[in-house]
């Protein structure tokens, strides 16, 4: 029977370019769209940007130009991205719409008047530098679960604990590096405590994968919390009705710019029954593609919102990991943080879309584009196995056949294989499980050359008396072709287009059983050039040179990052260049510490007494989270030797102490026994 589908992406948020870890999400999504349209099912795909917020009301004002004007240019540039990467959005909206505003406003006015919209004053962060209240994700501090550092104020990045931002421990404004200060306010709550019941059913039901099931079921075990839908002005977004400076908080519209995309789809086409698809008793299905970091909004907030609406709740969320490059996060510094319009100056989305549906599972696990298995994998795999199948046979049948292939496949068991591979194709695709697939078909590639090479066309066109073998062979070779690349199309769309020009036939899977026989077909031409290491390089470099030209942007809008007032560097930004003559000014020096003491107030500060051969210093360092104090007596570290004394709040620094780790308890010093002497310069 056939389906009706409406499927969605998480919407990008309009404050920056579409970059390889973007991609993942909406390549997996597509490919899975096109194989649901090649089954004959109605699907409906439709993204949006994510236009609202402080970050972008921030951003626009250091580029001098409007919000609207900076969301439109966002909008442009990602719309390019994805129509190259052949992302068949039937709609590209953005939530900055009339559309999206008429929902939310009706989804708060009906949850309101049900009693699920709660008022209170709360205290909350104010930067009294800027002059404004701080939205979670710009103010940075100390976790307050596991003590991690550097963690925003709404969720760690390290333990996964959910708090408010005056939980933090010795929190900071990464808008201006201020310290922040307690304000009341009053804000508007979404009771989502009320819908505990319907979303741990919904939970259930399947909606969700397994393993995310039981994160959601932490949270319920902790309590939900009312979940705060207002911000203060300034703030770019809509405003909250009978309210003078009160805005939708931007995690409240996002979502619902899926529907506002759909409506806007459906009025243009006039054809499409937009309330068939979103009423409570819906028997259209509605599928989120999503990554794991926003799991809570769409698995708690979203489908509750809906149920106290009386719309129905999403069918499935489909939840991806995260992407990694060459086993490390995306790297600015090392250019590996690949913007998706640097990557297609150098390779085919092609590239891209196979070698990650290679990689995908359909489960949530992280996954790593190597840059090396990249080459390797889509040169063995789209040129070696694949189209390397085709340019071995179709030269055959246009030099000695006029183009024309035999009146009949003759290799019927071969093809009973291939053609039953249908229904684990299909399964794979369904649970997004392309890698599986993906396997599978290249098994099948594998045996259609070793038939190739045992029946040797090469060979067989040199002996006149083997000439119809030789029409059969290169006929039956270019039909395994045909059908590997029709279980291929929806990875592959470019290819495959390709593909059907060169066999002069729609490659679909109501067809796959059907042999293509005694038809014409055209000249064969190369289908997919190889790639190789010295291409990524050059993306990698281009990569680093986009860097550049961000910071000198960056410089000329005379904007400056917060990181450089209070925020520890991680390696996606790096900080300006200094010259070889500004490095050899510092003076770094093997330290051994003689006195450890805890500093009283301090959070973070552990008091050090240190020798650095000639002269004893004192030096406060911020190590608490990985050492007790009476731990490092007699130990070796690092200082920079000629940095001037800095008074602090508990007495004066003279020097600094240099350390390396991620943070936490992970911060390490040199060991007693590595060698140093005090006092022994480092080069």
């Amino acid at each position: 029977m056939t389906k009706k589908i409406l499927v969605t992406c998480a919407l990008p948020y309009a404050n920056g370019s579409i970059h390889l870890g973007h991609m993942l999400e909406h390549i997996q999504a597509d490919i899975w769209v096109r194989y649901q349209r090649m089954k004959g099912n109605e699907v409906h795909f439709v993204c949006a940007d994510d236009t609202h917020g402080t970050p972008v009301m921030l951003k626009a004002a250091q580029l001098n130009i409007s919000p609207e004007e900076m969301i439109a240019a966002v909008n442009s540039e990602h719309r390019a991205d994805f129509e190259a990467f052949e992302i068949n959005f039937d709609n590209y909206y953005t939530t900055h719409s009339p559309e999206n505003e008429l929902f939310s406003t009706s989804i708060y006015k009906k949850l309101k008047e049900k009693g699920y919209i709660k008022t209170r004053t709360i205290s909350q962060l104010f930067d009294p530098e800027k002059q404004m209240f701080l939205p979670d994700r710009f103010v940075k501090g100390t976790c307050p679960k596991c003590k991690a550092p550097d963690q925003y104020g709404d969720n760690c990045e390290v333990c996964g604990a959910t708090y408010s931002p005056s939980e933090l421990i010795d929190p900071y404004s990464t808008v201006s590096g201020s310290k922040p200060e307690m304000k009341e306010t009053e804000h508007y709550f979404f009771d989502l405590p009320a819908f505990e019941q319907p979303l741990k059913e919904w939970i259930s039901s399947g909606a969700v994968p397994a393993e995310m099931a039981n994160k959601l079921n932490e949270w319920f075990e902790s309590g939900l919390k009312q979940w705060d839908i207002s911000r203060d002005a300034p703030y770019f977004g809509f405003k909250i009705p009978d309210t003078d400076n009160k805005y939708f908080y931007v995690w409240l519209d996002a979502p619902v710019g899926y529907l506002g995309s759909f409506k806007n789809l459906c009025d243009k086409d006039g054809s499409i029954n937009f309330d068939e698809y979103i009423e409570k008793n819906s028997t259209c299905e509605m599928d989120h593609f999503i990554g794991k970091d926003i799991l809570y909004f769409h698995s708690l907030f979203w489908p509750a919102m809906l149920y106290g609406t009386d719309h129905r709740m999403p069918t499935k969320l489909q939840v991806h990991g995260y992407v990694t490059v060459n086993g490390a996060k995306m790297s600015k510094s090392k250019g590996t943080f690949i913007k998706a319009s640097t990557y297609l100056k150098h390779f085919t989305p092609e590239a891209l879309r196979y070698y990650y549906a290679a990689k995908m599972n359909g489960k949530t696990d992280d996954l790593d584009l190597n840059l090396e298995d990249f080459v390797a994998k889509v040169n063995s795999d789209l040129v070696n196995k694949l189209v390397n199948l085709a340019s071995r046979t179709a030269v055959f049948i246009t030099r000695n056949f006029e183009g024309k292939l035999a009146d009949k496949v003759t290799e019927q068991e071969i093809f009973g294989k291939f053609v039953n591979a249908a229904g684990l194709v299909d399964e794979c695709y369904e649970k997004c499980d392309y890698s599986r697939a993906i396997r599978e078909i290249m098994g099948l590639a594998d045996e259609a050359n070793r038939y190739v090479d045992t029946c040797a066309p090469w060979i067989l066109a040199k002996d006149p008396s083997q000439k119809e073998r030789l029409h059969e062979v290169c006929t039956n070779s270019l039909n395994m072709f045909r059908i590997l690349v029709t279980y291929l199309k929806p990875v592959v769309p470019a290819l495959a287009g390709e593909v059907e020009k060169l066999l002069n036939t729609d490659l679909a899977l109501d067809k796959i059983s059907v042999h293509l026989c005694g038809c014409l077909i055209n000249d064969f031409r190369p289908l997919f050039k190889r790639i190789d290491l010295k291409t990524v390089q050059n993306m990698i470099n281009d990569s680093k040179e986009d860097l550049a030209k961000a910071a000198a942007g960056s410089q000329k809008a005379k904007t400056e990052s917060p990181a450089k007032k209070n925020k520890k560097d991680d390696d996606s930004e790096i900080a300006p260049q200094i010259s070889i003559d500004d490095f050899a000014k510092i003076d770094l020096r093997v330290a051994k510490i003689l006195k450890a003491e805890h500093v009283e107030g301090a959070e973070k500060l552990i008091s050090l007494e240190l020798d650095i051969g000639l002269e004893q210093r004192h030096v406060f360092a911020g190590i608490k989270s990985a050492y007790k104090p009476e731990d490092l007596v007699g130990r070796l570290t690092i200082m920079v030797a000629n940095l001037a004394p800095r008074k602090m709040k508990f007495g004066v620094s003279e020097g600094m102490v240099c350390a390396a780790g991620p943070g936490g308890k992970d911060i390490f010093l040199l060991s007693p026994d590595s060698g140093a002497q005090p006092g022994m310069r480092v080069h």
